[in-house]
């Protein structure tokens, strides 16, 4: 037998390491401590593959037999599906053949809104339409009409998702999306501004959420599936309350599995606090649950923040090995951050409090003081957009329309927080999400680059962005710039390679009171530097 030749002489090593470079490594996804976990891996819609890199990647695999097991690592570590007859085909496919599906770590499945039934009358509603929206094919409409409801009473969808979640043997991660396409999107927007057709035809966000949920739920549960991660990035309320009334085992059963939990509710329930109280107990018996929980997230949205006192949600729980904590939309008093923080002082390494607003009586120096003087191993902080209600409440009232908001679910290309990371300056940054995935996934965020492919929600003025890792500096607050929805970093306490400043602590006011914490708003600047003083890092010399 004729001895390798060429590249095939190379090392498996040093294969993956030229596969690399056509195409990030899929397998590495961003480590739940990571800063950027909550964006790149649980918040963000995967793109579609670049399709050099796709062709590349398949002639690779094409070669011999040895090429295409490592290239299959790289075609099928991620793995995204449409609620459609397509997509399923290919999820059904995928699963079929257990040499691919063993590679699978990570499982986006996006969900498009479900079509009320009796009001599916899309043949009598389109040719009424005005010119001005466009050509809105009929047979596009009709055929999603008809596989909504094919797929939902032949429980197509339930099958091939057990199968999958089955087969994927090393599986770590699922996030359920909601995901748009253009002509939808059309109209979506024309039926909420003339609610006069909504007899015709209406689509709801809410029956589709609780119908993936259960069937992804159901999926894990009757598989032993080892997934450890969920996230969902538009959770419905009333979906929730419709699933924590049929189901409620099941959420405490999966929720003893889970390490991570991401979970961001849109704003479609008319009385979002009603709707959360109603949830109380749920969450109460989740998290008890859930004792393993390394990293947590839960947000509303930025412009109808909750006014639910912290503990009507988490209920004093303590996790033993939680390493990041996030929450967004929300109405607190002080002594509630700081009573949380308190129970975590010993393990949490980062803190992300984005839209958190003060109440009457509560002051950010006095949560500032605590964090810095009694989180020992706290690396990372965000302070995005915080504030003081009465002060939300004022601007709200004088600008005479909904402050806008920015939850997850679609990325762009220019999001970044603008704060500092310790370890971004010490590593670098980690590259973005590479999938082999359905070609039908969403694009461009909504409200930036295009409307194409958006999870766009006008009704909740949703803008849902998302960020990449890479800290640019900027001191907008409402722009793409200000959309990030990161973890805070897990690095170690202090990275060798980070730079570190001579001035002696000169360049930061010891004391919460020289803040310069009026109780009434924060502006961009205060908060970036509020970020620095927390960790004890110089405001002047710690990078950006």
């Amino acid at each position: 037998m004729a001895a390798p030749r060429g590249i095939q002489k190379l090392s498996n090593e040093l294969l993956r390491e030229i596969l690399d470079h056509i195409e990030a490594d899929p397998e590495k996804l961003v480590s739940l401590d990571r800063r950027a976990y909550l964006s790149q891996e649980s918040f963000r819609p995967p793109p579609p593959p670049q399709p050099d890199q796709a062709q590349d990647v398949g002639h690779f695999r094409l070669t011999c037999k040895r090429f295409s097991e490592l290239g299959a690592v790289h075609q099928f570590a991620r793995v995204t599906t449409r609620f459609s007859r397509k997509g399923l085909r290919r999820l059904d496919n995928i699963a079929s053949q257990p040499h691919l599906a063993r590679h699978v770590k990570k499982f986006s499945y996006m969900v498009p809104y479900f079509y009320v039934e009796g009001r599916e009358r899309v043949r009598e509603l389109l040719p009424s339409l005005p010119h001005s929206l466009g050509f809105l094919d009929v047979g596009h409409f009709t055929q999603k009409v008809s596989d909504q409801k094919e797929i939902i009473a032949s429980e197509l969808d339930a099958q091939v998702l057990n199968k999958a979640i089955h087969a994927f043997t090393s599986l770590q991660h699922v996030q359920i999306l909601r995901v748009q396409d253009e002509e939808d999107s059309v109209l979506l927007s024309y039926i909420r501004q003339h609610a006069d057709v909504t007899h015709l035809v209406e689509l709801k966000w809410a029956p589709a959420c609780s119908h993936s949920t259960r069937t992804i739920g159901a999926a894990l549960l009757a598989t032993k599936s080892p997934c450890s991660r969920f996230s969902s990035p538009m959770l419905s309320p009333q979906s929730a309350v419709v699933l924590a009334e049929q189901r409620p085992r099941s959420f405490s059963t999966l929720a003893a599995q889970f390490t991570c939990l991401e979970l961001h509710f849109d704003d479609s329930s008319t009385d979002l606090d009603s709707k959360m109280r109603e949830l109380s107990e749920l969450f109460k018996t989740v998290f008890q649950t859930a004792k393993n929980m390394q990293a947590v997230h839960v947000g509303f949205p930025s412009h109808r923040p909750l006014s639910l006192g912290l503990e009507e949600v988490f209920h004093h729980v303590h996790w033993r090995n939680l390493l990041a904590f996030g929450i967004q939309g929300w109405r607190l008093h002080s002594h509630e951050i700081i009573g949380f923080a308190q129970r975590h002082w010993d393990k949490l390494k980062g803190l992300r409090l984005r839209d958190v607003l003060l109440k009457e009586g509560s002051n950010w120096k006095d949560v500032l003081s605590f964090l810095r003087d009694g989180m020992p191993r706290l690396d990372w902080v965000s302070l995005r957009r915080i504030g003081y209600a009465k002060h939300f409440d004022e601007m709200y009232a004088a600008s005479g329309a909904e402050v806008p908001d920015d939850p997850p679910g679609v990325a762009s290309e220019s999001d970044d927080e603008g704060g500092w990371d310790a370890q971004a300056d010490a590593e670098g940054n980690v590259d973005g999400d590479s999938e082999a995935d359905d070609h039908g996934a969403p694009g461009p965020a909504n409200g930036y680059p295009t409307m194409h492919h958006m999870n766009h929600d006008s009704e909740s003025d949703f803008e849902e962005i998302s960020d990449s890792e890479e800290e640019r500096e900027s001191d907008d607050e409402h722009g793409p710039a200000a959309n990030e929805m990161d973890f805070p970093v897990m690095s170690p306490d202090t990275p060798s390679s980070v730079p570190w400043c001579n001035c002696n602590g000169q360049s930061y006011p010891e004391s919460a009171e020289d803040l310069g914490d009026n109780g009434i708003s924060v502006t961009n600047m205060q908060r970036k530097a509020w970020e620095k003083w927390v960790v004890r890092r110089c405001p002047e010399h710690s990078g950006k």
